[in-house]
């Protein structure tokens, strides 16, 4: 799955073709799609591995609108997005993100969304994808692995 201002089901022979692109980040959009599809299987271990720059930055509106705003992280585009995760926690889904930033207020979003929902969070960037600081809550223990 893709999300950008958007989200849309992305077969897995197109991920090594995906760019990033002049858009917004939809990350609510991302785990309602998400949702949709676990629901859809219904197995024992349902998560999301979501793989983002932390920044969640436009939300689609009730109306169907869009509502972007690029600049910092967005009061109601961030209150929104941490309801959806408080939908996949109620719902059993583990989150798990995979971060390409190490912006503070990115990486405090990360940290909520991954306390919220006892997930883990890998911090890295695209040039040291070898190393993270990897965060798990379930365990209350923070590791640097190599």
């Amino acid at each position: 799955m893709l999300f950008h201002d958007g989200a849309e089901e992305l077969a897995i022979s197109q991920l090594a073709r995906v760019q990033v692109g002049p858009y917004y980040t939809n990350t609510r959009d991302g785990l309602i799609l998400a949702q949709k599809l676990l629901n859809q299987e219904r197995k024992d271990m349902r998560q999301i591995i979501m793989i983002t720059d932390g920044k969640p930055s436009c939300l689609t509106l009730e109306d169907g609108r869009m509502y972007k705003n690029a600049f910092g992280l967005d009061p109601l585009v961030i209150s929104r997005t941490l309801e959806e995760v408080n939908r996949c926690k109620k719902q059993g889904i583990l989150i798990n993100t995979f971060m390409l930033a190490s912006d503070y207020g990115l990486v405090n979003f990360v940290q909520k969304v991954t306390e919220l929902c006892r997930g883990k969070a890998y911090f890295t960037t695209p040039y040291t994808l070898g190393q993270y600081l990897l965060m798990d809550y379930m365990n209350r223990k923070t590791r640097t692995i190599h």
